[in-house]
């Protein structure tokens, strides 16, 4: 019997397997940042070893940091002591770290892949649950907790149960104006956030086939919306071409050799999945969430659901339409909106900014809302001014900060105030996750430039 993608990579990392237990994983990348890694450096001290190979580890900054002034001192006090931790801790142990300021410095799921950190085949853990994004590259990539943070840092390795394996299959061709986003967010909507607990996912079929790389990375960020443990696709010629030349990817007769094997990253025809779900990509329309999980997501010009006709828990629907202010059967076109939120490891990549500033050429923000366009590196921002974005959004009235986690979890100065509507494209749109009391509607760069120049929700269609 043939193998899937995912049997390929998770076996030919397993050192040991424990009777009745977890695997032994054998880790090729560990990146890690200011949040989760703290605690993990204290417990190496307290047992008085040292990373074990500092070479595959990689430090940035992102989660705390400003997104404004970052040459000047945090003013945060608890950020500010995250920060210095990170960066003491890296040079004790002489691990790479990309500290505000730094060339390289950005949000730890946009860098690795813009400087060939991530390669097809790889295992790649953070901690950090969004590290699913680099399954776009046909790695197993996953999020971890503090102490498996430290075990990784001690050992390259980890203990984990292997996953079920899901394949989604997504066919047919995207409507205008449809992007990766609302592909990853129908699927959520479609699933819910628990239908795909316990599987490690791949995506298949011309849908994703089509997508660019960037988009491909924010479906697999998304996997982890849907309970995943993470999401894959396999690699092919646009992985080979976005890796190639890269700062940490293999040269010269490395890279014949890994391109030897990459080539054999794929499922075999005759693969058994655990589970298999398919799709029409043709029926995907621009997407919005009305509630506070990833699931309670509808096409733009749908109406709120009936709480009668939801799976779950009744009083939770209706608690989460409380905290919204929506009712069900409320059109969500139209709804007025306070913040645009542009940014997050979700959707802070150049693509991202190239479609945001493609709707607003021309156009002119709406007063009444703020708009918060934080580039996901200082790669990204660069990109944006040497292309002329910058020059276009600051004709419409946008201006551009730095880069940064920023609002997509408000661990830094960008809280959405309380009672306030963000139009947002991270990934979470949980109570309070932007700030105490901000209600977030998930959505792709082309809405939320939409509802940025109309104050309101807005089909980007009708642009």
């Amino acid at each position: 019997m043939g193998q899937t993608l995912f049997d390929k990579v998770w076996d030919s990392h397993v050192i040991k397997k424990i009777d009745n237990g977890p695997d032994v994983l054998f880790i090729d990348r560990h990146m890690v940042h200011e949040v989760t890694s703290p605690v993990a450096f204290l417990g190496l001290k307290a047992r008085k070893i040292k990373v074990l190979y500092p070479e595959k580890t990689f430090a940035t900054a992102d989660h705390n940091t400003p997104t404004r002034n970052q040459h000047m001192p945090v003013k945060d006090l608890l950020s500010k002591k995250q920060l210095e931790a990170l960066e003491e801790n890296a040079k004790q142990h002489k691990i790479s770290y990309w500290g505000l300021g730094h060339e390289k410095n950005g949000i730890v799921h946009v860098i690795g892949p813009e400087h060939g950190i991530t390669l097809p085949g790889a295992t790649i853990v953070c901690g950090d649950s969004h590290t699913s994004t680099h399954g776009a590259f046909g790695a197993i990539a996953f999020g971890i907790g503090t102490s498996e943070v430290e075990m990784v840092l001690s050992t390259q390795c980890i203990m984990q149960p292997k996953p079920k394996k899901m394949r989604i299959t997504v066919n047919g061709k995207l409507s205008n104006s449809v992007t990766p986003k609302d592909v990853a967010l129908f699927i959520i909507s479609k699933l819910s956030t628990s239908g795909a607990t316990g599987y490690f996912v791949e995506y298949s079929g011309e849908v994703f086939s089509n997508m660019s790389m960037e988009g491909r990375m924010t479906v697999c960020n998304l996997s982890i919306e849907m309970g995943a443990r993470g999401g894959m696709i396999a690699p092919d010629k646009k992985t080979f071409e976005y890796i190639k030349g890269r700062e940490f990817t293999p040269k010269n007769d490395d890279w014949l050799r890994a391109m030897d094997y990459w080539k054999t990253l794929y499922t075999d025809h005759d693969a058994l999945f655990d589970k298999e779900i398919s799709f029409n990509g043709s029926l995907i329309e621009p997407m919005i969430t009305y509630g506070t999980n990833p699931g309670m997501g509808i096409s733009i010009n749908e109406g709120i659901p009936n709480s009668d006709d939801q799976d779950g828990s009744k009083k939770t629907f209706l608690k989460s339409l409380e905290y919204m202010n929506y009712n069900e059967g409320d059109k969500i076109i139209g709804k007025n909106i306070d913040f645009v939120f542009l940014g997050s490891c979700t959707n802070g990549r150049i693509e991202d900014f190239r479609a945001f500033t493609k709707i607003v050429k021309g156009r002119k923000k709406a007063p009444n809302v703020t708009a918060w366009l934080v580039p996901g590196s200082h790669k990204v921002e660069k990109a944006i001014k040497e292309e002329g974005l910058l020059d276009i959004l600051k004709d419409s009235g946008f201006e551009l900060r730095e880069p940064g986690c920023s609002a997509c979890l408000a661990m830094n100065d960008d809280k959405i105030p309380t009672g306030k509507y963000a139009v947002s494209t991270s990934n979470r749109n949980f109570e309070g996750r932007q700030g105490p009391g901000s209600r977030t509607l998930l959505a792709s760069p082309i809405v939320a430039a939409a509802a940025a120049i109309t104050g309101k929700i807005t089909d980007p269609r009708k642009l």
